[in-house]
């Protein structure tokens, strides 16, 4: 089973309760059309409901109120595709602290201005994720900025609330499929199942043109791909040793999906289950259809940030 020495049950309940303190705790949801259609319960988690749209900005507030401002200095800086991005830039907003976010250079115009109307600067540089983090790293020493990786122990611990809500309320789960980029989410169900002593099946699903953190998970070594993935909250090219530890301990499988079952998921959710999703955010839903595991399944929406290309380009479910 999965552990950490850095991210205990309790952090993961102090994250939770500074968060409970800015935001409620989001919606579990079943639908019977979507039910049908699946052949099984499938119970959502409404992270796409969050005010930033994903389940991201559980870690923004967490880290600052575990870390604390002064330890961040006077500046923060992060690289994101845009979930993370405006996790961070909410919480330093909260805190008057500086933020600077890196993205890659393609990233659509409505996810840079969401994050800049949170107050932060933002700077395109990069062709993936791992030249727009090289960038932030070097611009983090040379302005002597709070450099904020995505997988920082306080940020899985905020992740992590996400399955302390959805176990208090659905504890019997056969299973429980997560997207995957940075695998911060999948590791903090690991962790959170384990420190409650329940066997639900944490599964993570990840798309098949970006599978970097999959690559790792099977071989048991650090690795990096090409990320050709329009889910852009999958998008990841590098895989992230503190995560990969929890989840190779801890999932019970890791499937790939292709971006037309993404696709189809979407529609799903919109048609069946009066869900707008993101790419990312309808994974899991692909993932649940791919591998079939578990009666009553719990589904995270993680994120509900759909672009104007993905809104002109949802399929008709079928």
């Amino acid at each position: 089973m999965a552990n950490s020495t850095h991210i205990s049950l309790d952090l993961i309940h102090a994250a939770h309760e500074e968060y409970l303190r800015h935001l409620p705790p989001t919606c579990c949801f079943s639908y019977p059309m979507l039910n049908k259609h699946t052949g099984r319960t499938m119970v959502l988690k409404h992270e796409n409901t969050q005010p930033t749209g994903a389940f991201k900005i559980r870690g923004g507030i967490a880290l600052f109120a575990l870390r604390g401002p002064n330890q961040l200095g006077d500046g923060v800086i992060s690289a994101s595709t845009g979930n993370h991005a405006q996790s961070i830039a909410y919480a330093a907003q909260m805190h008057n602290t500086d933020c600077t976010i890196v993205v890659p250079e393609s990233t659509p115009t409505e996810r840079i201005e969401g994050i800049e109307l949170l107050g932060s600067k933002v700077i395109a540089h990069g062709a993936d994720m791992a030249e727009s983090i090289a960038y932030a790293k070097q611009t983090a020493l040379r302005e002597s900025l709070s450099f904020i990786a995505p997988t920082e122990p306080e940020i899985i611990a905020g992740h992590a609330g996400v399955y302390l809500e959805l176990f208090a309320e659905h504890p019997d789960c056969d299973a429980v499929y997560i997207p995957i980029g940075s695998g911060s989410g999948a590791a903090g169900a690991c962790l959170v199942r384990d420190g409650l002593g329940l066997s639900t099946a944490v599964i993570g699903v990840q798309s098949a043109l970006a599978p970097a953190a999959h690559i790792s998970w099977r071989t048991g070594e650090m690795s990096t791909a090409p990320s050709r993935t329009r889910a852009l909250g999958l998008a990841t090219t590098s895989s992230c040793p503190r995560t990969q530890a929890i989840m190779r301990a801890g999932l019970h499988d890791f499937v790939l999906v292709d971006d037309h079952a993404i696709d189809q998921a979407r529609a799903l959710l919109a048609t069946c289950a009066h869900t707008l999703a993101e790419g990312a955010g309808a994974a899991a839903l692909a993932g649940a259809y791919e591998l079939g595991v578990g009666e009553k399944v719990g589904i995270v929406i993680s994120g509900g940030n759909a672009t104007a290309q993905e809104l002109a380009t949802l399929p008709q479910w079928g």
